[in-house]
């Protein structure tokens, strides 16, 4: 069974793509900062043994090599990492403290880059892996009070790209999924009017789902995707088309 990491996997996005991918097959371990009741009923739901929790404060980067060494030593090889785990303040920047700044960095650009660095080494003495960033189209449009979350993402996709040429002669495949809004605690903080309007935008008149987006990553895990590396696919019901 191919095991599969899966940050910020205990509610939202992250809980949807874990549950997605176990019941796909994989051997899913979920890293987050506290084990959910959702994702407590997930692990019962899910085929036995497939979803597996790991408590870990992501922002805690000089930790990360000894997560991933103690990944490998109870989980063994990673067949994927998926980096979803993210943060945002919604704020206008001339406004938003210093610290606030700071720790939407860490989390959602430092972190992620300092965990793939661990997990593909592994992956390259392996023989292949796969690594799926969750980026956003926020990255390419913009988005008033979100401007640090915005370029945080956008620095998600300049470093799938990059790492895609660096890895891929090692047989690791590194993409994006860049989600339009959805329905998740990351967007309950917009009001519903803001959301309304993303909704009437898009070409389909309707927000993309959780599933839709776990969906795409279990696409680009799978060995239909094996000649797919180095892109973003977006999921977001053609809110740029």
């Amino acid at each position: 069974m191919r095991s599969v990491i899966v940050t910020g996997g205990s509610r939202g996005l992250g809980l949807g793509i874990a549950r997605r991918l176990a019941g796909a097959g994989y051997s899913v371990i979920a890293i987050a900062r506290k084990e959910s009741g959702e994702l407590q009923a997930a692990i019962q739901q899910a085929p036995s043994g497939s979803i597996h929790f790991v408590p870990f404060d992501l922002a805690e980067i000089e930790r990360i090599a000894d997560l991933v060494k103690q990944l490998r030593k109870e989980f063994g090889p990673s067949y994927a990492l998926v980096n979803n785990a993210g943060i945002s303040f919604d704020g206008a920047l001339a406004l938003m403290p210093n610290p606030q700044i700071e720790q939407v960095v860490r989390v959602n650009t430092i972190s992620p880059i300092v965990l793939t660095k661990y997990v593909v080494r592994s992956m390259m003495a392996d023989g292949g892996g796969r690594v799926v960033n969750i980026a956003s189209i926020i990255a390419s449009t913009g988005y008033s009070g979100l401007s640090v979350y915005g370029a945080t993402k956008a620095s998600l996709v300049g470093f799938t790209r990059s790492l895609a040429r660096e890895v891929g002669r090692m047989g690791v495949n590194v993409n994006a999924v860049a989600p339009g809004f959805i329905a998740t605690e990351m967007t309950k903080g917009l009001k519903e009017a803001d959301l309304e309007r993303v909704q009437s935008r898009s070409a389909l008149k309707r927000l993309a789902e959780v599933d839709d987006v776990a969906g795409a990553v279990e696409f680009l895990l799978s060995d239909q995707a094996k000649n797919i590396t180095g892109t973003v696919l977006t999921v977001d019901a053609g809110s740029t088309a």
